[in-house]
């Protein structure tokens, strides 16, 4: 934010009327008056001239400025329709209004459209490098969620590291997408739900307990029988430990670990008679091996997936007020903006900050 020069307020208190104040006389206060300038877009109009020569009588056009070759909008107004309609959800007809009231800038929906195609390809080209990078990760947390793509189902799927962030849409949601993404590489370590589509991917596999945790409070509030209530007892105990994992010797983890793993199996092994609880005792005990991976790798990896959860949130909320993408490119060109911007993000970038560096 920029700041103006300021000004200097002695009051009526003067104790020395007629005489200019000592430039160190303490000050009472400071306030900022905030007002945003003016909003007006700059236009440069290039004219081309049109010469006769007049003994030949030849006629001479001027040659074409780089403008008249390309779109007439400048870089930050592709930035600014960008950024309102990926991470603000903004639709076409309110974002033509919005330039046009606020900005002084009448621009049709159709050529909205057109801006934000070409300001997605120069993102497509740096997903395919934070791709590279995601096949290089020791661990990668993985989830997907449910989007509508030209009015069918689809699916906005999300892989994360610590030095990437790719988002991709898929109308399948299967494991194959996974392998596309992923290529040959096999992680040391796969953070995901209890989805058959994310099993197998690593050589470890850590299940997000936050997904068992809240199956765990269902069952607390409508099952008559105690399973879930002991269930939550032996996750509160889980959770501690992971926050505490970093402190203790591999001795004391390894011995947790097995009293963990014992009380488990005593919880899970008699069936139930209650739906509720008999369902929440089977998927517990068919997750229960990779439940506390994380003791074998302290530090390495969470045990919650909310990260990714985290990133497709916005992605969430542009289903609900835009009800989905009315073209495969628009879906496409969204995961790979977010990709930029989520991988930059990882080491302190703003996404407007981002979109404006990648366009500029």
């Amino acid at each position: 934010m920029q700041r103006g020069s300021g000004s200097e307020f002695a009051g009526r208190s003067n104790p020395l009327p007629g005489r200019a104040l000592h430039s160190n006389v303490p000050r009472g206060g400071e306030y900022d008056e905030i007002e945003l300038p003016p909003i007006a877009p700059f236009v440069r109009r290039h004219h081309r001239l049109h010469v006769c020569c007049p003994q030949c009588r030849a006629g001479v056009k001027g040659a074409l400025p780089a403008v008249a070759n390309g779109s007439p909008f400048g870089p930050r107004l592709h930035a600014l329709v960008l950024y309102l309609k990926t991470f603000q959800a903004i639709s076409f007809a309110r974002l033509e209004g919005m330039l046009d009231e606020v900005f002084g800038v009448r621009v049709s929906q159709g050529a909205l459209a057109n801006m934000l195609r070409r300001s997605q390809q120069p993102f497509e080209a740096a997903k395919l490098e934070i791709i590279d990078n995601l096949r290089q990760a020791d661990m990668v947390a993985s989830d997907e969620t449910g989007i509508r793509i030209e009015g069918s189902n689809g699916y906005h799927w999300v892989f994360r590291s610590n030095r990437a962030v790719v988002h991709e849409a898929q109308h399948s949601r299967a494991a194959q997408v996974v392998r596309d993404i992923m290529g040959d590489h096999r992680p040391k370590i796969w953070l995901s739900d209890g989805y058959s589509a994310q099993q197998k991917h690593g050589h470890y596999h850590q299940t997000c307990l936050a997904h068992l945790a809240r199956d765990i409070a269902y069952g607390v509030e409508n099952s008559a029988e105690y399973l879930p209530f002991h269930l939550k007892l032996w996750m509160d105990r889980v959770f501690v430990l992971a926050r505490e994992v970093t402190t203790y010797a591999a001795s004391t983890i390894k011995r947790k670990k097995l009293e963990l793993h014992r009380n488990l199996a005593e919880l899970v092994r008699t069936p139930r008679t209650c739906p509720i609880a008999e369902e929440l005792r089977g998927k517990m005990a068919r997750a229960s091996p990779k439940l506390l991976t994380f003791l074998d790798f302290p530090g390495e990896v969470d045990v919650t997936n909310n990260a990714c959860e985290r990133a497709l949130r916005p992605s969430v909320i542009q289903r609900k007020v835009t009800n989905g993408f009315r073209s495969e490119w628009a879906a496409k060109g969204d995961c790979a903006v977010r990709s930029v911007t989520d991988t930059a993000k990882l080491s302190g970038q703003s996404a407007w900050q981002t979109i404006t560096l990648t366009l500029a």
